[in-house]
């Protein structure tokens, strides 16, 4: 049964989500502070975390942050009553996999769940060969972590999606608005800054001299292109 923990410190939203949810067969478990979200996170395996930002004890961003460093990947949902740009983009910069501003539609919540647990189960496509190497990095079929130099990297769950789009596209040029609708399944222009970042993320990650990349390209005025050295069956 498909898991879901929703947090939120109004009893009324917790409810509303609750019910809405359960009405499709999900299972819920729910907090009411960020503090009991991030040990229920940790302690339990969910399919899905609906987190809302402005949280007693710790907010949002904050559980979203810990619950990545802890190696946590569980998709998380950011909930917000802000209309900031800033605060929709550290929270995706920190790990989160999409965001709602409230007030929202429980249909359209349920669509992003939906959306999010397609996404999780095909990101690992089916490719030509088991290995995708760049020189000295390897990317495995089915793993979400990649070699370089015989030493284990390990990618989030958002950043190792990207990789796989673009292993799956080798040698192609594609456009942020492809990455965007493949990737994030948006089409939000908030939505092309992050694209940016989590190509910046891994280059750090399988660049041997990041500011200088040599395998994840840049075609100015049309997006980005990987170049692999060899696939290996």
């Amino acid at each position: 049964m498909v898991k879901i923990l929703v947090v939120d410190d109004e009893v009324a939203i917790q409810q509303l989500i609750s019910y809405n949810l359960e009405q499709v067969g999900y299972q819920v478990a729910t907090a009411g502070d960020g503090a009991s979200a991030y040990q229920l996170a940790v302690a339990e395996e969910f399919d899905c975390i609906v987190l809302d930002l402005m949280l007693p004890k710790m907010d949002g961003i904050e559980v979203t942050k810990r619950l990545r460093q802890a190696e946590v990947q569980t998709p998380i949902i950011m909930l917000t009553a802000r209309h900031e740009e800033a605060d929709k983009i550290i929270g995706l910069e920190l790990g989160a996999d999409d965001y709602m501003t409230k007030p929202f539609s429980p249909r359209e919540l349920l669509a992003r769940i939906k959306a999010i647990r397609r996404r999780v189960q095909v990101t690992t496509a089916p490719l030509t060969g088991d290995e995708v190497v760049f020189a000295e990095t390897t990317w495995q079929t089915g793993e979400s972590f990649v070699i370089r130099a015989g030493e284990r990297l390990h990618l989030t769950r958002k950043e190792f999606e990207l990789l796989t789009y673009l292993v799956q596209h080798r040698g192609k040029v594609i456009s942020r608005q492809q990455i965007m609708t493949n990737v994030w399944q948006t089409h939000e222009a908030i939505m092309s800054r992050m694209v940016d970042m989590q190509i910046s993320h891994l280059r750090d990650k399988i660049e041997p001299d990041p500011k200088h990349p040599t395998f994840l390209l840049t075609v100015r005025g049309f997006g980005y292109r990987l170049e692999v050295t060899k696939v290996e069956a």
